[in-house]
């Protein structure tokens, strides 16, 4: 079936629709990762966003019961040049084409990604629709689309609920959590509790944590301000890592400013030099907005981390309390596993804030 993919700015690009037969519209981005398709498809950091894949293949190893970073996922499309016509995997349980389906996602396959991507990066992230026809109602239809404000609520858990296990109490906040950053808290055999996002700071401490979790999501920081007022009531009581708009969050909440980026970055392939030892890590990185460098100098805030490619942000550490952030996914999935290590200096943090108090 013909389908086609608009622009905001007039471009069209044409192709084959697969997944769910639907009309959809979002903001357009892309990403570079080879692999790891399932985890970016059901990452929650891309509510309300339609995914443009620049590797030329996706889905030749289908869809697994182990590779979900959420069970409903809420992107808004996907975009491929080309789609595999059979997955092959020993895990292999569905293929791409069905699972859209299922997920009521559509795709569109046959796209010069190429062409897209290059696009993107020169005129910036924009708003997009997948449409079977190519008008001016479809044009007029995306042009009135308004981008909404309330992404983190949409995808954050209503309701508190546990992973438990033996070792160090940590709360975690939802913004749009991933699947993965429970893994790698648990393998450290930490007992969990997930909050939604606008759980106060009396309630956090009311459960005495040894630590709390700020993790990834979608959208504007700005847009959950009421994220702000519980992190500056629970630093220098409790140790504190962020991740992504968790590190955004951190930043806005003592005294830093954000700012959308052009494109984002969106992949695994990004290097990242941590600043005071001068190791370099391959990261997963999935955001639209970084913290500003400028206004870090009058925060009480260290730049801990820096990207090679552009000089961003990510990295912070607070000046007075046990508190980090970094703006990519050391959680690695998917990704490289080079910044695994965050998870164990949390840990150690825990270890020596509970030695101090």
């Amino acid at each position: 079936m013909k389908r086609y993919l608009i622009l905001a700015d007039g471009s069209v690009f044409a192709g084959e629709g697969f997944g769910a037969p639907l009309t959809t519209a979002g903001e357009v981005v892309f990403n570079t990762g080879m692999t790891g398709y399932q985890e970016t498809i059901t990452d929650q950091s891309y509510n309300g966003q339609i995914i443009t894949f620049t590797y030329p293949l996706i889905g030749n190893y289908g869809i697994n019961r182990d590779d979900y970073e959420s069970i409903a996922p809420t992107c808004k499309g996907v975009v491929v040049h080309e789609v595999a016509r059979r997955a092959s995997n020993w895990r292999n349980q569905m293929s791409l084409d069905e699972f859209l389906q299922r997920k009521n996602i559509p795709g569109i396959s046959g796209v010069d990604t190429r062409r897209l991507t290059k696009r993107l990066r020169t005129a910036g992230t924009m708003k997009a629709s997948i449409v079977d026809t190519v008008d001016d109602h479809a044009f007029d239809q995306l042009n009135a689309l308004v981008m909404p404000k309330n992404q983190v609520q949409q995808v954050s858990t209503t309701k508190p609920y546990p992973s438990p296990a033996t070792g160090h109490n940590v709360v975690v906040i939802d913004f749009g959590l991933k699947h993965s950053v429970l893994r790698e808290l648990s393998k450290r055999q930490c007992n969990l509790t997930v909050l939604p996002y606008n759980t106060t700071a009396a309630e956090i401490l009311d459960l005495a944590p040894d630590g709390v979790m700020l993790s990834n999501g979608p959208g504007d920081p700005k847009d959950v301000p009421e994220a702000l007022d519980m992190i500056r009531g629970i630093q220098g009581k409790i140790p504190l890592f962020g991740i992504c708009l968790g590190h955004q969050l951190f930043a806005l909440a003592n005294g830093a400013d954000t700012y959308k980026m052009k494109f984002g970055h969106r992949g695994f392939n990004h290097p990242v030099r941590e600043i005071a030892t001068g190791r370099i890590d391959f990261t997963s990185q999935n955001h639209g907005y970084a913290v500003d460098p400028a206004s870090v100098e009058q925060a009480d805030l260290l730049v801990t981390h820096i990207e090679i490619n552009d000089q961003t942000i990510e990295g912070l550490r607070h000046r007075n309390y046990p508190a980090f952030s970094v703006q990519f996914h050391p959680d690695a999935t998917p990704g490289p596993h080079d910044a695994t290590h965050l998870f164990d200096e949390f840990m150690e943090m825990i270890d020596a804030f509970a030695k101090r108090a």
